[in-house]
């Protein structure tokens, strides 16, 4: 069986994100830069993207994403390796 879930805002995102992910997350917060996340994450990362064949990601592939990929999103986002603004 196969679920889709969408996510309307970061805070569902958020709310429904483990481990890594949340951790991730929780830097992009720290220097308000969600709506620019999220924005990448749905145009960039996922639909003008081959990252999943043109398939649509379940919960867990987006989850792994943001856990596992945290050093491009952090570099898209202007952020260095710690999560913080680079001067």
């Amino acid at each position: 069986m196969k679920v889709i879930k969408e996510y309307n805002s970061f805070d569902d995102l958020y709310e429904n994100s483990w481990s890594g992910a949340k951790d991730t997350l929780e830097d992009i917060i720290n220097n308000n830069l969600e709506n620019e996340f999220m924005s990448n994450l749905e145009n960039i990362y996922f639909c003008d993207s081959e990252l999943f064949g043109g398939e649509i990601p379940s919960e867990t592939e987006v989850n792994d994403f943001i856990w596992f990929e945290r050093e491009t999103i952090y570099h898209d986002l202007g952020l260095n390796e710690n999560g913080k603004k680079e001067d």
